[in-house]
C-alpha cells in the first residue's frame, strides 16, 4: 500500500468512486492523492492518454479496464463507461477513474460524476495538471507572460459530432485573446486558422503544435498560422497534440529546457532583447 508517511490523505473506500487526473504524461506529475488512489484501487478505469507508466503504481491485484477514446476508431460509449462506474461501485469495489489531464478540463468529468450522483455513488474528485498547461511548459511555452498577455482562452477544437464547434465565438476570441491554447484542433488545422485570420489574427502569429506531451515521444513543431496546415502535413505528425497560438510560442527558443537537457544552446529573453513590450 501506499507509504506510511502519506498515511493522513484520504483512503480510497470500498464502494466509492475517485476521478482522478493523471497529468499530461510524466508520471511525476502525478499528484499525491492520485498516487495513493492508484495503489489502492481494486478496478482502475482508464483512458487511452493515460501514460503506461502511471499505471505500474498500482497494485499487483488491481484491475485494470481500458475505456479509452480515440478519434475515429471504435471505442465505448460515454453513457456506458460512466455506468460501469456505477456497477464496478455496487460491487463494493474501490474503483478508480484515470483520465488524462484534468477530469473536468475538455475530460467528461463533469458527466461521469452526474452520473454517479444520479445513482447515489460517493466519489472524489483528484485534479490533474491539463496538458494546455503542464504539456506546454514540457515544451518550454509558457500559457502567460507578463510582457506578452494577461488572458488565454483554452477551447477544444472538436465538439461531440467529431467538427469544429459551431458555437464557439471565433471573431470573439480571435480579436480578444493574445493566447489560444486549443486541445484536438490538429485535426481541423485548417479550418481553424482560417477563422483565426479572417477574426484579424495576422497569418504571420507564431503556433506550436506539442505532440505526445510530457512524454519520452514528445515532438513540437513551430510554425506560423498562415502555414499551420502545410506544416503539420509536411510534418507527418499525428494527435495528441496540444496547439498553441499566441506571441508566447516565441519564448521556446529561451525556455525549451527539455531541449537545453540535451544539449541546446538557449537563448536571452527575445521581447527584453529587442524591448517588445506586447500587453
Amino acid at each position: 500500500m501506499f507509504n506510511s508517511t502519506f498515511s493522513h490523505l484520504p483512503a480510497l473506500e470500498p464502494g466509492s468512486v475517485w476521478l482522478v487526473g493523471a497529468g499530461p504524461g510524466d508520471p511525476g506529475l502525478l499528484t499525491l492523492l492520485a498516487a495513493k488512489g492508484l495503489a489502492e484501487a481494486d478496478v482502475i478505469v482508464h483512458d487511452a492518454l493515460v501514460n503506461e507508466d502511471c499505471l505500474r503504481l498500482a497494485h499487483p491485484g488491481a484491475e485494470l479496464e481500458y475505456v479509452g477514446k480515440r478519434g475515429g476508431k471504435p471505442s465505448a460509449k460515454q453513457r456506458d463507461i460512466s455506468l460501469r462506474l456505477v456497477e464496478l461501485a455496487r460491487a463494493g469495489k474501490r474503483v478508480l477513474r484515470l483520465k488524462g489531464g484534468d477530469p473536468f478540463v475538455f475530460g467528461r468529468g463533469g458527466e461521469e460524476a452526474l452520473m454517479l450522483v444520479e445513482h447515489n455513488i460517493p466519489f472524489r474528485i483528484v485534479p490533474g495538471i491539463t496538458a494546455g498547461i503542464g504539456g506546454l511548459a514540457y515544451a518550454g511555452i509558457p500559457v502567460t507572460h507578463r510582457e506578452v498577455n494577461h488572458t488565454v482562452t483554452f477551447l477544444t477544437g472538436h465538439d461531440s459530432s467529431g467538427i469544429v464547434p459551431d458555437r464557439i465565438d471565433w471573431e470573439a476570441i480571435g480579436k480578444g485573446s493574445p493566447v489560444i491554447v486549443m486541445y484536438m484542433a490538429m485535426k481541423h488545422i485548417a479550418q481553424i486558422s482560417a477563422n483565426l485570420i479572417a477574426s484579424g489574427r495576422s497569418p504571420s502569429e507564431p503556433v506550436a503544435f506539442v505532440c505526445n506531451a510530457a512524454t519520452g515521444a514528445q515532438q513540437v513543431l513551430e510554425t506560423t498560422l498562415g502555414q499551420a496546415t502545410e506544416a503539420v502535413t509536411a510534418s507527418g505528425l499525428e494527435p495528441p497534440a496540444v496547439v498553441v497560438v499566441g506571441e508566447v510560442v516565441r519564448l521556446r527558443a529561451s525556455l525549451d529546457w527539455l531541449g537545453a537537457l540535451a544539449g541546446r544552446r538557449l537563448q536571452p529573453d527575445p521581447f527584453r532583447q529587442s524591448g517588445q513590450v506586447l500587453a
